[in-house]
């Protein structure tokens, strides 16, 4: 669990589901891994022996992550300048990661955008700013690994994606559009691909606690003794808020040879709460 308030500090413990040793020799390659969720798959993949790169805008956020990542794991974890929109960017980190370890087995896009705000009052940058960064993202990080070692030597690719757009939530119409896309081209990257050795799937996570998206997105939710938590737990079949380490362990499945007939669906890792979701509590925000 993180401490002091952090939430990307690395578990002080982990209990291994699979072996060890499952990703050895593989290479993983992480947008937004320098925190939250794609933080916390990156620690889980090199407890499992794996190599990570890990990129995102913020050079110097990455480089300290890596450092926290390697210290903790005893792994190689390299960290690269890169933002998601640009395609430019994006071939130059995928050259520097395979300069660095020859392959790219692994592809989590993770990296992503969120806010709240009604649909009447967002603006037409900030709609397009979301897909660019989510959907548009998840497209030209998944294009520039195929052309530059995917297509000749297979992989797996992991699309981290919501549960908004299966029911529809208020103050999420930008957001829940972006994941429902990349619902979609998984799908049809799935099909296309599946001839190069190569399954893409998503994860759908639900409310994970210790990250900056349910802090800035829960609200008053968080806070264990306000109503809005209790309703929350409710809305939770499994009875309690989901872990980052959750997310990625089920990522660990989908990469690994557990996961090898698994391509082109959607792995919901949120306690059940997509079922029972009530929208009243945003719905009020309006």
């Amino acid at each position: 669990m993180a401490e002091g308030g952090d939430f990307d500090v690395c578990l002080q413990s982990y209990k291994y589901v699979y072996r060890p040793d499952l990703l050895k020799g593989k290479v993983a390659f992480i947008t937004g891994g320098g925190s939250g969720i794609g933080f916390r798959i990156a620690e889980v993949f090199m407890r499992h022996q794996c190599t990570v790169v890990i990129a995102s805008r913020n050079l110097e956020k990455v480089k300290a992550a890596a450092a926290k990542l390697e210290r903790a794991t005893g792994g190689k974890c390299l960290a690269l300048p890169m933002d998601v929109r640009k395609a430019d960017q994006i071939l130059k980190a995928v050259d520097d990661a395979l300069s660095h370890f020859n392959r790219i087995d692994i592809l989590v896009n993770n990296a992503a955008g969120n806010f709240l705000c009604p649909a009447s009052k967002l603006s037409f940058n900030a709609f397009k700013t979301v897909m660019e960064i989510d959907a548009h993202g998840t497209f030209n990080c998944s294009k520039a690994v195929f052309e530059k070692y995917m297509k000749d030597h297979g992989g797996s690719i992991v699309n981290i994606t919501a549960t908004l757009h299966h029911r529809g939530v208020p103050l999420q119409t930008h957001a829940g559009s972006a994941k429902a896309a990349i619902d979609a081209m998984t799908r049809h990257l799935a099909v296309e691909w599946g001839q190069y050795g190569i399954r893409i799937n998503c994860v759908a996570p639900g409310p994970i606690g210790e990250t900056e998206g349910m802090r800035r997105l829960g609200g008053s939710q968080l806070k264990k003794t306000t109503g809005s938590y209790d309703r929350l737990i409710r809305d939770i079949p499994a009875g309690r808020m989901g872990t980052k380490e959750d997310i990625a362990n089920g990522a660990v499945y989908l990469v690994s040879p557990a996961g090898s007939f698994v391509t082109g669906t959607n792995l919901i890792v949120d306690g059940g709460h997509w079922l029972t979701q009530s929208s009243s509590a945003m719905q009020a925000r309006l």
